[in-house]
């Protein structure tokens, strides 16, 4: 159940929260119009292209191509963005070691009327002050990424309460999302230690503010279930279900993804009962709707290894790297077929050695190819 378990927080899909500035001030009709070539360097990252990103940046900075203070940090936020996708943690610490203190004078648009008339506040992007905090983790600095997350949580909701007694809704909704975003960060690496109950007052108090958000409560229940309270997990995943049956999106979710979350979270309560037919059964309606649902991909395969059935469970896993590899192209995916591999096959080291040769091919920069264990 390691997909179910672990939402890995990735930056290549929040990348919207690189925009220097609250959506109200903006004054930026596009990409490009933010700095040199942004758009270019954001196709890079949503292809996985991190070395192409290494590259680029390094010319622009060579060539002296970026104009102005703001597009500096930015490429700096990129070029992190891209060291740390590629495991490479020390060099992107050392880029965030060369920032000043992120109230510096020098990253605010006043001190640069020449480039910023008539504009204030901070031009740091959210994004490189949350690597900032995330980086210690990946250097074995376990307790000093909890504190920066923690301090860049407080500073989340110092900027929200600002925009609240302004009425500036647009903003305020922004920032929402971005105490959404570090919470489920900090609650995240609790879960990693096993923490639960950090994770469960985390939870309680977002939903408190939103008590019909149908993945905060899903998590509520996957921590409750975690705990033992099996029954306190059923409630949490049934609020979900009527929430769905309500037709209560409020733009959340889409309606596939929300049905799809609503048979997980039913399969989950049958894997623990080791009622394994029937979480396959929640599984496949899931596929069948999304194919490229790699978690019930995943979990439909495990309990049909958990049900002896070694060779549909393999099948399962390789007719989904055929048909939507950019998706279910995932290191826990591929750990687990070559589990499989190793338990039904003499000769696994063949075909393992072909998957990967395969994975070379197709796989974005940033994946690790040792989870083929070869």
């Amino acid at each position: 159940m390691d997909l179910e378990s672990h939402e890995e927080q990735t930056l290549t899909s929040n990348l919207q929260t690189l925009s220097i500035s609250d959506p109200l001030t903006n004054q930026f009709n596009s990409l490009n119009d933010l700095g040199y070539e942004i758009s270019s360097l954001q196709d890079l990252a949503s292809r996985g292209s991190w070395r192409s990103i290494l590259d680029k940046i390094a010319r622009a900075r060579k060539l002296s191509l970026l104009q102005k203070p703001h597009e500096h940090l930015i490429y700096l936020c990129f070029n992190v963005l891209a060291l740390t996708k590629l495991r490479k943690y020390g060099d992107a610490a050392e880029e965030l070691d060369s920032l000043e203190d992120f109230d510096s004078k020098r990253y605010r648009y006043e001190s640069f009327p020449e480039h910023y008339p008539n504009r204030s506040g901070s031009m740091v992007p959210f994004t490189l002050r949350w690597l900032h905090a995330e980086i210690p983790q990946r250097l074995g600095k376990r307790q000093e990424t909890l504190d920066r997350l923690y301090l860049l949580l407080d500073f989340v909701r110092m900027k929200l309460k600002e925009r609240e007694s302004k009425n500036l809704d647009v903003s305020i909704d922004q920032w929402k999302k971005r105490e959404f975003f570090v919470i489920n960060s900090i609650s995240s690496h609790h879960l990693i230690n096993k923490e639960f109950g950090v994770c469960l007052m985390l939870l309680r108090d977002l939903l408190a503010r939103n008590s019909s958000d149908p993945v905060l409560i899903s998590k509520l229940g996957y921590i409750q279930m975690q705990l033992g309270d099996l029954e306190g997990s059923k409630a949490s995943f049934n609020r979900v279900e009527s929430l769905m049956k309500e037709g209560n999106l409020k733009g959340l979710l889409n309606e596939t993804e929300f049905k799809n979350l609503v048979n997980r979270n039913k399969a989950l309560i049958y894997m623990v009962g080791k009622d394994y037919v029937s979480a396959v059964r929640e599984y496949e309606e899931c596929i069948e709707r999304d194919p490229s649902d790699v978690v019930a991909v995943n979990n439909k395969a495990l309990c049909l290894m958990y049900l002896r059935d070694l060779s549909d469970s393999i099948k399962v896993l390789e007719s989904a790297l055929e048909r939507v590899p950019t998706a279910a192209l995932n290191e826990t995916l591929i750990v687990n077929l070559c589990s499989m591999y190793e338990l039904a096959y003499v000769n696994h080291s063949d075909i393992k050695k072909t998957l990967s040769n395969w994975i070379a091919r197709v796989a974005p920069d940033d994946f690790d190819s040792s989870c083929t264990r070869i």
